[in-house]
């Protein structure tokens, strides 16, 4: 097997290993509690109507698309064009030979094609047949164990590297990329059946055999990993891509086994999780929750009013770190000044030391678009090179301690590049949705359109007690 070096000795687990190793070790999480007024009203909605759209002015539309095209680079040069693999990071002062790939970064590739062809920043013929060179790859040679993949692989040979685990998670992004293209290539039947196959290979009733929660993976020395996906998170789009799967479904059920725990913030109630923002952008990269909702929740305005308390977090932790303000905010899963850090909040989470990660904000521009573009032009604007590259911003950088990060990483460029399209457009909701398995499966999990009441901002079938965190089911 070959061996990789990381640059940190944190890239070796994932996200969701490193914030179960802060929750279990008892790092503080403190349920922080500011003399702020309650949301009047919510950023997306106006006189209980969602905006479907919110359009930018033509200097933040100029703006989005230098960003897009530079994100979009990063998908282009480091894949390889034979299989269609995305190297999980690069460094963008220094050539990188790295041959470690991730396939959730693999996953937005896939559906930076799809924006690379809408925008202009490839030929369509381009972006098909890279389209096809990966799908093709993923079919017939990227090792898989009952249709799921390995979380990291060799970027040339699809190799399992650094002894990582059969990824749900990491399945589900790639999927989303999977289906997004076969909509879009649509006119190309090889794609379609492709994307077909691989897509119903996938055996969901393997993770559910003893339990509708499903487990964050398997490794063939161990089996499967004891960890759940028992709570709200990213995950929302992998139980929905079991739900619509057309040969090994979940059962309904298991949209209604996780918990919905609800955090209050200055009396602003959404249900969130001890864990970093990203959580409320994943699923909502492809999925398209506005206007809906399931018996629990409109998702897509709990990730607005989310998003907004984190923001305001933030601007509460500039009596500590005085970097914070209106113009720059944004914390979730990053590197850091001492490696790759899991922090943000509310409640605080990690080691907060004044660092700014562009995704943050960058991920949430569809929910507040204005907010989050403010950041996104201060950090270009105030920092120059030291925060931009070729692939558009670092993965994080820390003005109180002048440190500008020298890579980018594949998933968080992701993120900003789908949400800044669908903050613009909604051009990937719109492709993505068009799978019948995607519509299917938003049903069985009991989702239907509905028009929120002017006094019902959040959308939320909360309990009516406030204060510390509460779990409705």
């Amino acid at each position: 097997m070959a061996q990789v070096k990381r640059r940190n000795s944190n890239d070796k687990l994932s996200r969701r290993e490193w914030l179960r190793k802060i929750t279990a070790g008892g790092i503080y999480l403190s349920f922080a509690k500011q003399d702020l007024a309650l949301l009047a009203a919510v950023p997306g909605a106006q006189g209980g109507k969602l905006i479907q759209q919110t359009p930018f002015s033509p200097d933040d539309e100029a703006f989005l698309e230098e960003l897009e095209h530079a994100n979009f680079l990063f998908f282009w040069e480091q894949t390889n064009p034979e299989t269609g693999m995305v190297r999980d990071r690069c460094n963008i002062r220094t050539p990188d030979n790295s041959v470690l790939s991730s396939i959730a970064a693999t996953g937005f590739g896939l559906t930076a094609l799809c924006i690379g062809d809408k925008r202009g920043f490839i030929h369509y013929n381009e972006a098909r047949a890279r389209a096809l060179n990966t799908l093709r790859f993923i079919w017939t040679k990227l090792p898989d164990h009952r249709g799921f993949f390995y979380h990291w692989a060799n970027i040339n040979t699809g190799e399992r590297l650094a002894e990582s685990e059969v990824s749900s998670i990491d399945t589900a992004i790639l999927l989303c990329g999977v289906l997004t293209c076969r909509e879009h290539f649509r006119q190309h039947p090889e794609i379609a059946d492709l994307a077909y196959k691989i897509y119903s290979r996938v055996d969901w009733t393997w993770l559910s055999e003893d339990t509708p929660l499903l487990p964050h993976g398997w490794t063939p020395e161990n089996g499967f990993l004891p960890y759940r996906w028992d709570d709200y998170s990213e995950m929302m789009m992998m139980y929905l891509l079991g739900l619509g799967s057309p040969t090994h479904a979940l059962k309904p059920a298991a949209w209604d086994a996780w918990k919905r725990t609800t955090f209050e913030y200055d009396g602003v109630r959404y249900i969130g999780s001890f864990a970093p923002l990203f959580i409320h952008q994943y699923s909502q990269a492809w999925f398209d929750f506005r206007g809906k909702r399931d018996h629990y929740a409109d998702y897509f305005q709990n990730s607005v009013l989310a998003t907004d308390v984190h923001r305001r977090f933030c601007l509460q932790l500039a009596k500590q770190y005085p970097d914070y303000s209106d113009d720059l905010w944004g914390i979730t899963a990053s590197d850091s000044v001492h490696g790759y850090a899991i922090w943000g909040g509310p409640p605080l989470t990690g080691p907060i030391d004044g660092t700014v990660v562009p995704c943050a904000a960058a991920g949430s521009l569809p929910f507040l678009p204005q907010p989050a573009i403010r950041v996104l032009k201060t950090i270009k604007n105030r920092y120059g090179a030291g925060a931009w590259g070729r692939y558009g911003f670092v993965d994080a950088l820390n003005p109180l301690k002048n440190w500008f990060d020298t890579d980018v990483i594949g998933i968080d460029t992701g993120i900003t590049m789908v949400m800044a399209e669908n903050a613009r457009t909604g051009f990937v909701w719109d492709t993505f949705m068009r799978n019948p398995e995607a519509q299917r499966a938003m049903e069985r999990a009991g989702f239907h359109s509905y028009q929120p009441a002017a006094t019902q901002e959040t959308g939320l079938s909360l309990p009516p007690e406030s204060g510390t965190p509460s779990i409705t089911r």
